[in-house]
């Protein structure tokens, strides 16, 4: 039981992480996509938005990277606790962890998806 449940925690973490890595790249894309967007005088509300993006762009890079080390650490637990005794108790602290991570996790794939939505239209708009 214990076990079975170790593994599918590893599975997330591993997914998670390769969904985390993703984002980045799309990221980095959705920088150079503005940078060759903004090719001509913008308005001060335009100008504004632009900063706000980049700001948002950088800000969420980092919570990429912070939430991917988290994720990171905690699979590097759950081995050790397996790798560590043979008859350990999972601990509830474990599993409280993890779900807190996933809740991460979604709350980041909502925010990405709203700056993609956020970047797009804007673009669209400057052009």
């Amino acid at each position: 039981m214990v076990q079975t449940e170790i593994s599918q925690f590893t599975r997330e973490c591993n997914d998670w992480r390769e969904t985390l890595r993703s984002h980045r790249n799309e990221l980095q894309q959705m920088q150079t996509t503005l940078q060759q967007a903004v090719n001509h005088p913008l308005s001060k509300e335009e100008q504004s938005e632009l900063e706000h993006l980049q700001n948002q762009l950088h800000i969420q890079l980092i919570n990429i990277h912070d939430l991917k080390h988290a994720v990171k650490l905690h699979d590097r637990k759950l081995h050790s606790e397996v790798s560590g005794n043979a008859d350990v108790q999972f601990s509830d602290n474990i599993s409280a962890y993890h779900e807190n991570l996933y809740d991460n996790y979604q709350s980041l794939e909502s925010t990405l998806s709203e700056l993609r939505n956020d970047l797009n239209h804007f673009v669209n708009v400057i052009h």
